[in-house]
């Protein structure tokens, strides 16, 4: 069953988008403090969230940015905000979609229905052997064991799995991290490396990340019968 997270300060427009929702079958989870917002969203781990851009706190376009630069949730924009400049903003920003209040049920329903569906065919878990990567929140699971990761940690073991058994050059993980090979301390991707593999030690998953000197890294993991 999918999972709608709702990001609405306005008690009688949330309390109307859970029962929109739930009447469709979703479960539905919503945020009512706002002090911890993208640590929130990720422990909920929705299929669709559906963001107000007038939060306390953080605004939904910094929440909207933020989730698509370290994460790949889908984002409903729902809001008061009818000018075309924050429409263009916000799809800009990485926003899937975007309805101005007041908007018809069907309609909400049709455009989260659409998203859904879009990202069940493109957002996948990546697996080598017994460990799998949740791409939209860094979470890898190895056997009985699970750790989510920081997003640089997450973003380099995502290379190297969709690479694996290839080896992954220095240059592409500046890249993937940085945006750039030029100007970046390789030191810098020494400590994230060093960070991946105390990480993946926590799941009883030890020396599964090789250096190769003077090229980069790969993944050797050894699956258990």
């Amino acid at each position: 069953m999918e999972k709608v997270l709702i990001i609405e300060d306005d008690l009688y427009i949330r309390e109307e988008l859970e029962s929109i929702f739930e009447k469709r079958g979703y479960v539905v989870e919503s945020i009512t403090n706002f002090n911890n917002t993208l640590e929130d969203i990720k422990k909920s781990n929705p299929d669709l969230i559906v963001l107000d851009l007038n939060l306390p706190g953080m605004s939904g376009f910094e929440i909207c940015k933020s989730l698509k630069q370290r994460t790949s949730f889908p984002v409903l924009i729902l809001t008061s905000r009818n000018q075309m400049k924050d429409e263009l903003h916000a799809l800009d920003l990485g926003a899937d979609d975007y309805l101005t209040k007041p908007c018809h049920p069907d309609r909400i329903i049709a455009r989260a229905e659409k998203i859904i569906k879009m990202y069940e065919k493109i957002i996948n878990n990546i697996s080598v052997g017994n460990l799998i990567l949740d791409e939209k929140i860094y979470e890898v699971k190895y056997l009985e064991n699970s750790i989510i990761l920081p997003e640089n940690e997450g973003k380099i073991l995502r290379n190297l799995m969709i690479n694996y058994p290839k080896t992954v050059k220095k240059e592409d993980l500046f890249i993937e991290l940085w945006g750039t090979k030029d100007f970046v301390d390789e030191n810098i991707l020494q400590v994230n490396m060093t960070r991946l593999r105390k990480s993946l030690s926590k799941i009883n998953l030890d020396n599964v990340i090789t250096t190769i000197r003077g090229i980069g890294y790969k993944l050797e993991v050894i699956d258990e019968e």
